[in-house]
């Protein structure tokens, strides 16, 4: 038989899995997005006509700014070119923009408690869904 106190500090542990983090010069501790992420992007709204689509996005991140690239090409934009950039800040996204074909939307989003996905949304047309690989 399994004793209690070892059953609940199993799950304790189990929930309380460190996410990768990165420490900024000034202290703060932000969300380490450095590598690659399965993206599902979704439009809607007056973009539904696009579509949706999945792409790998590969993050790299210095300090507290990052950028992404797409990896594969998708149905609006070749591999190679820049899906996302921003800034973290110790409450997750600072600011975000998600790069499509017609240019920059300021978004914001969600950081996962993990650290292993985030939804970044412009609240109008198009959502990002990312999962880190």
């Amino acid at each position: 038989m399994i004793p209690m106190a070892f059953l609940l500090y199993g799950a304790y542990a189990q929930t309380t899995a460190s996410k990768k983090t990165i420490t900024l010069p000034n202290g703060d501790v932000v969300c380490d997005l450095n590598g690659e992420w399965d993206v599902l992007s979704e439009n809607y709204g007056p973009w539904s006509q696009f579509g949706s689509a999945r792409n790998v996005i590969k993050i790299t991140q210095t300090g507290s700014s990052f950028e992404g690239i797409r990896m594969h090409d998708s149905p609006w934009l070749p591999a190679g070119t820049r899906a996302i950039l921003g800034e973290l800040d110790k409450d997750g996204f600072k600011s975000v923009q998600m790069v499509s074909g017609a240019g920059p939307l300021n978004a914001k989003g969600n950081i996962s408690e993990d650290g292993n996905s985030f939804v970044v949304d412009d609240g109008q047309k198009a959502r990002a869904t990312f999962t880190r690989k």
